[in-house]
C-alpha cells in the first residue's frame, strides 16, 4: 500500500523527496528480508502464502527501478522478488493440476490471503509493463472448482486442516474478492471459468455490494473487464458428478447431490504438500444435516491443545499403533508432549485406486510410508460411498510387533449410544449409525465428555485449563468455553482387537440420515478360508456385495443390485480414475 502510494504521487515530488523517500523505503525492504531477530515477521516462501515482509521486495525494486535512487539496489530487489515469484507460480500451477486445487488444502488460508500475492503481481505487471501474466497463470482461473468441491450448502466446509472449528462456516471474506478477479482477467481467454466463479459468488449469496465484499479496496478499481464476463448460470448445470479428486493436495470428495439434506464427504490420502496440513491421511469427515464423522480439535487461541491434539492423528478418523517410547510427532505451535500412536508424516501417503459413478464411488489409500517404519508394515484403507446414505470402510493393518496395540478412531460431536457393536450419535439435524464388523474380537471404548473431550495418553489438552493454559502469558489468551463447541469434537470411539496379533483387519458399515432414522441397516460378514471377506448390505433399496482380500494387493469386487436389475458387477479398479477441465461428468 506504501508502495503504491508512493507511485501515484512519484511525479508531483521534488528530486530530494524522492531520494528520501526511496533510499527509506530500500533501507526497510532490506531489514524486512534479511535482519534476524524481527518479532512476527512471516518468513513464509514460495510454498507457503508469500505475505509476509519479503514479498515486498519485487514491488520495491519494481517501483525504483531505474530512477536514480540507488539502481543496483532496486534491481537487486526485484530479481530477488521475481526469483520467488516464478517458484511460487510453479510451485501453485503443480498444486493446481488440472482441478484447480490451492495451495494449502486449508481454506481459512488458501481461500483468504493466499491468491493476493498473485493478483498483486498480475495487477501490478499489467500496469508497469504491459505484461498480461495472467494468461500463463491458468491453474488462478481453475480456482472456482475447488471452491466448489469444499462448499456445504448453506455455506460450510469440512475443517480441514488449520481450521478453528467454531462453526465451520465457509471463509468467504475473500471469496467475493477472488471469483471477481478470475471473472475479470479471465473474461475473455478462459470464459468458462470466469462463468463458474459468477456462478460460485451467486452461490455463496450473491453480489449485491461489490465493496462491502471486497477484502482490498483497490480490486474492484482495477476490474475493467468485470462487465464483459460470461454471467452466472444454475449450479445443477454443471452436472456434478458423484466424486472428485483433488490428487495434490491429497483429497477426494464425494456427494449425493448439492442440496441442503444431501450428504457430503472428504477423504483424505497422497498429500503433495503439506501447509497447514495435519497428519491425517485416511481421515474422512462425513456431514449430512450436521457434522457427524469429525475433523476435531481447534487451532483458536493456538492453544497447546493445537500441537498436541488438533494437529496429531489421533484427532482424526485413522488408525493408530502405539509404540512404546515412540518420539513426539512435531507441530508448528509449539512442544508436543507425547505420541499417541499416530502419523510422524504428512507427505508420503498415496492413493491406490479412484473411481466414481452413479452408483458408488470408491478410493483405496497406502498410508504405510507415513507412519513410523519401526512399527508399522501395512496401513491400507479402502472407502466406499454408496449415496445416498452409506458407507463402508475396510482396514489393514500390519504392525512390525504383535504387542503395539492398533486403534480405529471415530470422532462425534455429541455422546454416541451403544447397542452391542452399533452405535449412533447426533449432530444439528443429522444422525450417523456405525457397526463394527471385524474384528470378530473387537473391543469397543467411548472417550469424551466434560474434561475429557481430548484426552491424549491420559491428558486432556483442555482449550480453558490444563497444559493449555501454559500458552497464556505469552500473548495468546486461553479460551473460556463453559463447555466445548460441537464442532470441535466432544466423544470418539476407539476400536481395538481383543488379542494381540500383527496383522489385523477392521471392517465398518456407516449409515446416515436425520434423526428419525431409528436403526441401520442390515448386513452380513464371513471370511472364507481364502482370506477374502464378503460383506453384504442393503443400501437405500440396492443390495450390495462386497469382496475384499485381507492379504496381498488391495482391490477386490463390487456387485449393486437393485429388484431384478443389476446396476454392477465387476472387480474394484486398481486405477486412479482420469479427470480434466471444469467439474462436469462431459468436460
Amino acid at each position: 500500500g506504501c508502495l503504491a502510494a508512493i507511485d501515484w504521487v512519484w511525479d508531483d515530488l521534488e528530486p530530494d523527496e524522492r531520494t528520501q523517500l526511496g533510499l527509506s523505503i530500500l533501507h526497510h525492504a532490506d531489514e524486512a528480508a534479511n535482519k534476524p531477530g524481527i518479532v512476527m515477521c512471516s518468513g513464509g516462501g514460495h510454498t507457503s502464502g508469500y505475505y509476509g515482509a519479503r514479498n515486498m521486495t519485487l514491488f520495491t525494486g519494481l517501483l525504483l527501478h531505474n530512477e536514480g535512487v540507488d539502481d543496483d539496489a532496486a534491481l537487486e530487489l526485484l530479481l530477488e522478488g521475481w526469483g520467488v515469484y516464478t517458484k511460487l507460480l510453479a510451485f501453485r500451477s503443480q498444486i493446481a493440476g488440472d482441478d484447480g486445487a490451492t495451495a494449502s488444502a486449508t481454506l481459512g488460508y488458501s481461500i483468504a490471503d493466499y491468491p493476493n500475492t498473485e493478483w498483486n503481481l498480475i495487477y501490478a505487471l499489467r500496469a508497469a509493463a504491459g505484461v498480461d501474466l495472467a494468461a500463463e497463470c491458468k491453474h488462478l482461473a481453475m480456482m472456482p472448482n475447488y471452491v466448489l468441491w469444499n462448499w456445504i450448502p448453506p455455506g460450510l466446509e469440512f475443517g480441514y486442516g488449520d481450521m478453528p472449528h467454531t462453526t465451520n462456516l465457509f471463509p468467504s471474506k475473500w471469496l467475493h474478492t477472488h471469483m471477481s478477479n478470475i471473472q475479470n482477467l479471465y473474461a475473455h481467454s478462459r470464459p468458462q471459468w470466469a462463468q463458474l466463479a459468477a456462478t460460485v459468488i451467486r452461490m455463496a449469496g450473491g453480489d449485491s455490494d461489490w465493496l462491502a465484499n471486497s477484502g482490498y479496496i483497490p480490486y474492484p478499481l482495477l476490474q475493467t473487464e468485470l462487465e464483459q464476463a460470461p454471467k452466472a448460470i444454475e449450479l445443477d448445470e454443471y452436472q456434478l458428478p458423484m466424486a472428485r479428486h483433488f490428487e495434490a493436495v491429497g483429497q477426494i470428495f464425494m456427494r449425493s447431490g448439492s442440496g441442503l439434506d444431501d450428504t457430503y464427504a472428504l477423504f483424505a490420502i497422497g498429500a503433495r504438500t503439506g501447509g497447514h496440513q495435519h497428519y491425517d491421511a485416511t481421515h474422512f469427515t462425513i456431514y449430512k444435516q450436521g457434522y457427524l464423522a469429525l475433523d476435531t480439535g481447534t487451532r483458536q487461541g493456538n492453544t497447546d491443545n493445537l500441537q498436541n491434539y488438533y494437529g496429531q492423528t489421533i484427532a482424526h478418523n485413522c488408525i493408530l499403533i502405539k509404540m512404546p517410547d515412540e518420539e513426539p510427532t512435531k507441530y508448528w505451535n509449539g512442544e508436543v508432549f507425547g505420541q499417541a500412536g499416530g502419523q510422524n508424516k504428512q507427505i508420503g501417503s498415496e492413493a491406490l485406486a479412484f473411481e466414481t459413478g452413479p452408483y458408488f464411488s470408491y478410493v483405496a489409500g497406502d498410508a504405510t510410508a507415513v507412519y513410523n517404519a519401526e512399527k508399522c508394515e501395512l496401513m491400507v484403507r479402502q472407502f466406499f460411498f454408496l449415496p445416498p446414505d452409506h458407507f463402508v470402510v475396510f482396514d489393514r493393518v500390519i504392525s512390525t510387533r504383535a504387542d503395539y496395540p492398533k486403534t480405529w478412531v471415530l470422532h462425534h460431536a455429541n455422546e454416541p449410544v451403544f447397542e452391542g457393536n452399533i452405535w449412533h450419535s447426533d449432530q444439528d439435524r443429522g444422525r450417523i449409525f456405525c457397526r463394527t464388523l471385524l474384528p470378530e474380537d473387537a473391543q469397543l471404548e467411548a472417550i469424551g465428555g466434560p474434561g475429557k473431550e481430548f484426552m491424549v495418553e491420559g491428558v486432556n489438552y483442555s482449550l480453558t485449563a490444563g497444559p493449555s493454559a501454559a500458552r497464556d502469558g505469552q500473548g495468546i489468551p486461553v479460551l473460556t468455553y463453559e463447555e466445548v463447541p460441537e464442532l470441535m469434537g466432544r466423544w470418539r470411539v476407539e476400536v481395538r482387537p481383543g488379542s494381540a496379533r500383527t496383522d489385523d483387519v477392521f471392517l465398518h458399515l456407516i449409515q446416515v440420515g436425520d434423526q428419525s432414522l431409528q436403526s441401520m441397516s442390515d448386513a452380513q460378514v464371513r471370511t472364507d478360508a481364502d482370506g477374502v471377506v464378503t460383506l453384504t448390505f442393503d443400501a437405500s433399496g440396492r443390495t450390495v456385495t462386497l469382496l475384499l482380500p485381507t492379504s496381498g494387493e488391495s482391490g477386490g469386487h463390487i456387485r449393486i443390485v437393485e429388484g431384478e436389475e443389476v446396476l454392477a458387477d465387476r472387480p474394484l479398479t486398481d486405477q486412479i480414475m482420469p479427470q480434466e477441465g471444469l467439474a462436469t461428468e462431459s468436460d
